[in-house]
């Protein structure tokens, strides 16, 4: 029930403070990240935290001039794999055999997903890499909620904009998502007073037989 309670207090913050958060909350944040489930464990994409001033101000006019970047205390950018590659899916399989051990049947799926996916449209590629990414950026949610740090998900920005800005084009990257992380300016926040409307479990959810 806490992590219930802990989702029921979170909510889409409309204007932050621009209190610091502590590190150690940081870290476990990133690290629900970096624990979160992906595809064949491919983890295609990278996660930027931004805290400086100045580059979250040059971020704020692609991104809607929403406030909450300019205020929040970090700022993280999910930026997926433009295409997979060979390269990518053996350089990914490599730190898992440092891991567990160089397996045949391992190296056997490597070369299936090579085979399965580097032929493949990098439109269509990257779209799976994006949602990669997704999964992700929703376990820094429930994790920030955890912690009682607020945050924004954001869609409404321009991705080649931002990309271009941070040279994510010429890195083989294009962002997805952005996760002002703060805390509430509860003087500011239009949004904060306001109860959580949902959908009803009955509406939501179907149990098929």
């Amino acid at each position: 029930m806490e992590f219930l309670e802990h989702l029921n207090w979170r909510y889409a913050t409309k204007a932050m403070s621009g209190e610091k958060i502590a590190d150690d909350k940081i870290e476990r944040i990133l690290e629900a990240v970096r624990l979160a489930p992906t595809s064949s464990g491919l983890q295609p994409f990278e996660v930027l935290v931004v805290k400086g001033e100045e580059l979250k101000n040059k971020i704020m006019p692609v991104a809607n001039n929403q406030t909450v970047i300019r205020d929040c205390s970090h700022l993280l950018i999910f930026a997926a794999w433009d295409n997979y590659t060979e390269e990518r899916i053996t350089e990914t399989f490599k730190s898992m055999y440092a891991v567990r051990g160089f397996s045949e049947k391992w190296d056997e799926y490597r070369q299936f997903l090579i085979k399965s996916y580097v032929n493949r449209p990098a439109e269509v590629n990257f779209n799976h890499a994006a949602h990669q990414a997704y999964i992700a950026f929703s376990f820094a949610i429930a994790a920030a909620a955890t912690e009682k740090v607020d945050a924004t998900p954001i869609e409404g920005f321009n991705p080649e904009a931002l990309d271009e800005l941070l040279g994510l084009d010429k890195q083989g990257f294009k962002s997805v998502l952005l996760l002002p992380l703060g805390y509430r300016d509860e003087e500011k926040d239009w949004l904060l007073t306001m109860k959580k409307a949902r959908k009803s479990k009955e509406e939501l959810i179907k149990e098929l037989d």
